[in-house]
């Protein structure tokens, strides 16, 4: 009998996610996947999963799931109190769950998203190779919502045979390595400068497509706009009010704003913990 568990509050916002579908750009469909790679990975691995196991990615926490059978699972990413059949329970461990109990995330109190792994992955249907939720393509399974219920799938390896993976704590102003972007022509001479050199603001405008920044103006060069060309996570392009907007997991395959500069791809789970409200700060790798 294949177990399940039951959502009984999704919190503000929360998905099925794994390392998604790279290589169809192609054909018009993003990599998609977690947000936060990093987080996604170690959960699985404190569980005994593949690191591609479908897990549950929630914005801000505020998740709380029901289990039909005995399970392990693991939350790692942003920081939340966690609870586990009412007894307290640490992040980033292997937390042990009896039949019919409830595991609870508080509200995150530092980064955004927080990742939850069973043993045995979140075995729903698979779209295009993949169970992650692309909310801009609008591929793999719904939004969760209150009532749903999730199939536990069975693909594990061997228990770690760890209780706890030490990670530092999320950074308040994290500092995000960047490369010049290939339309850094587009822009006047001091605008790379003062990307590097000033902080932006995260805004209350982010999603899993991405966040729009406040900070000092980025001037062009040049008026008029782009045909449509390929795009990458990590992407900062610039509109023509100045203010980067910095793409994510779910971000377009193409766009028509110049690129001023690309977040190395080794920070972008930092990126993707980026808080409404937030400072970051970029540094400059040639």
């Amino acid at each position: 009998m294949t177990s399940k568990i039951e959502v009984v509050r999704p919190g503000i916002f929360a998905t099925v996610q794994d390392l998604g579908r790279p290589g169809l750009a192609a054909i018009g469909v993003g990599r998609s996947g977690a947000a936060d790679r990093g987080s996604l990975r170690l959960a699985n691995r404190l569980v005994g999963n593949p690191e591609g196991n479908a897990a549950l990615e929630a914005v801000l926490g505020g998740l709380v799931l029901r289990f039909s059978a005995p399970a392990t699972v693991a939350v790692t990413g942003a920081t939340c109190s966690i609870t586990a059949g009412g007894r307290a329970a640490g992040p980033d461990s292997p937390v042990f769950l009896r039949a019919g109990e409830d595991l609870v995330l508080g509200t995150a109190s530092r980064g955004l998203r927080c990742y939850v792994a069973v043993r045995g992955g979140i075995d729903v249907l698979p779209v295009l190779g993949a169970r992650a939720t692309d909310t801009l393509g609008e591929l793999g399974p719904p939004v969760l919502s209150a009532g749903m219920t999730l199939p536990v799938g069975h693909r594990v390896l061997a228990h770690p045979g760890v209780d706890l993976a030490p990670r530092p704590s999320l950074p308040g102003e994290p500092v995000l390595r960047v490369s010049p972007g290939p339309r850094l022509d587009w822009f006047t001479a001091g605008a790379l400068s003062t990307l590097v050199g000033s902080p932006f603001v995260a805004t209350s405008d982010v999603d899993r497509v991405g966040v729009r920044l406040e900070g000092p103006l980025l001037s062009r060069a040049r008026d008029g706009e782009l045909p449509p060309e390929a795009t990458v996570p990590g992407a900062l392009q610039i509109p023509p009010s100045g203010q980067p907007i910095l793409f994510l997991a779910d971000h377009p395959v193409t766009g028509g704003y110049p690129v001023i500069a690309v977040v190395d791809e080794a920070d972008l789970d930092l990126a993707a913990q980026l808080r409404p409200g937030q400072r970051v700060r970029f540094t400059l790798e040639w």
